[in-house]
C-alpha cells in the first residue's frame, strides 16, 4: 500500500457527458485505476460533488495517502479560485466554490485541490507522456462537439505571447465567413453528410462508412482541407514544432489527415495524433498538480 504523500494524486477529467478519475503517479506520470461515470441525472452542485468524491474513492481505494486532486474543467471557469462561471456547460456549477465544497469531503486543506482548463490538460498530458514529449513549442487541438486549443513553450502552457491568439483560443476566430468551430465541429461533419445524402448520421457512423461510401469519404476529405487551412491561419504564427490532434474526431484521422497536411506543406511543423486520447487530460491534470507543488516548494521562503 502506498505511503508517500507527495507521490500520487487524484486526476479528474470533467467532460461534457461524463467525469473520469484516476490515480496519477508522479514518477513517469503513470495512471492507475481509471474510473468513469456519466454526469448525475440530478443536475445540482451537490450531486456533482458527490460524483467527484465517489469516483475519487473508487480510484484511490488501494492507496493510504493521496496528495490532493487536480480537476480538468471546461471553460469558462475560474481556475484560480475553483468557481464555476459557465452558463451553457454544467450551469448548476455557476458561482459554486468547488474547492471548498470538495476539500472537507476528502479531509484535505483546500490548497490540495487544483483546477485547470481541459484543453491545457490535454496538451500537458501529451507533453508529459505522449506525442508532444520533447517539443520546445507545441500546440494541442481537440476536435469534437467543440474545438479546444492550448499552446505551450518549453512544457509550460501559455495564453499570450508571440503568435498566441487571444486567451489561447481558436474556436471563435474568424474563418470562411464564420468562425473556426463552424467548420471543424462534429455538427459540421453531420451537416455536410446530410447535405450530400439527405441522411442524418453520427460522426462515428460516417467515419465507419467512409471506406465504401463516396459521400462519407468526400465529407472527411473536405473536412481535412478546412482543418489544414484553419490551422495554417490560427497556429502558424505561433511557429509550433508539433501540433497534437485529439478529441473524438481525431480517432478517424486517417480519413482527413492527408488533406489537412497538404494544406500545411512547407510551414515547418508536423501534425501528430494523440498518443493518449482520453487519458491525456488525466495525465495532464496530474502533471499540473505536481508542477504546481514543485513551484510552491521552490518559492517558499526558507525557515529562519
Amino acid at each position: 500500500m502506498q505511503d508517500r504523500l507527495e507521490r500520487v494524486v487524484l486526476a479528474y477529467d470533467v467532460g461534457g457527458s461524463h467525469v473520469s478519475a484516476a490515480v496519477c503517479h508522479e514518477e513517469e506520470l503513470r495512471l492507475e485505476r481509471v474510473v468513469s461515470a456519466p454526469h448525475p441525472a440530478d443536475e445540482t452542485s451537490a450531486a456533482f460533488v458527490e460524483l467527484v468524491v465517489s469516483l475519487g474513492a473508487q480510484a484511490a481505494s488501494a492507496f493510504r495517502h493521496v496528495g490532493g486532486a487536480a480537476l480538468a474543467m471546461p471553460g469558462p471557469f475560474n481556475y484560480t479560485d475553483g468557481i464555476g462561471e459557465a452558463t451553457h456547460k454544467l450551469p448548476y456549477l455557476l458561482g459554486v466554490d468547488l474547492r471548498h465544497a470538495l476539500a472537507p469531503r476528502f479531509g484535505w486543506d483546500p490548497c490540495q485541490i487544483r483546477f485547470l482548463n481541459d484543453a491545457a490538460a490535454f496538451l500537458l498530458g501529451e507533453i508529459g507522456a505522449g506525442a508532444a514529449r520533447g517539443a520546445a513549442r507545441s500546440a494541442g487541438v481537440t476536435l469534437g462537439t467543440g474545438i479546444g486549443a492550448s499552446f505551450a513553450v518549453d512544457g509550460n502552457v501559455v495564453k499570450s505571447g508571440s503568435g498566441v491568439p487571444p486567451g489561447g483560443e481558436i474556436w471563435n476566430l474568424p474563418y470562411d465567413g464564420g468562425i473556426v468551430e463552424d467548420m471543424l465541429s462534429s455538427k459540421r461533419i453531420q451537416a455536410a453528410y446530410r447535405q450530400r445524402t439527405g441522411s442524418t448520421r453520427t460522426v462515428a457512423w460516417i467515419a465507419e462508412a467512409a471506406s465504401g461510401d463516396a459521400a462519407a469519404a468526400a465529407v472527411f476529405t473536405d473536412y481535412g482541407r478546412h482543418l489544414g487551412r484553419a490551422l495554417k491561419l490560427t497556429l502558424a504564427p505561433f511557429r509550433p514544432d508539433v501540433v497534437v490532434l485529439g478529441g473524438s474526431i481525431a480517432r478517424s484521422a486517417q480519413l482527413f489527415l492527408p488533406a489537412a497536411e497538404s494544406e500545411l506543406d512547407g510551414l515547418g511543423f508536423r501534425i501528430a495524433i494523440s498518443a493518449l486520447f482520453d487519458r491525456a487530460p488525466l495525465v495532464g491534470a496530474g502533471a499540473a498538480w505536481f508542477r504546481a507543488g514543485a513551484t510552491a516548494a521552490r518559492t517558499e521562503p526558507a525557515a529562519s
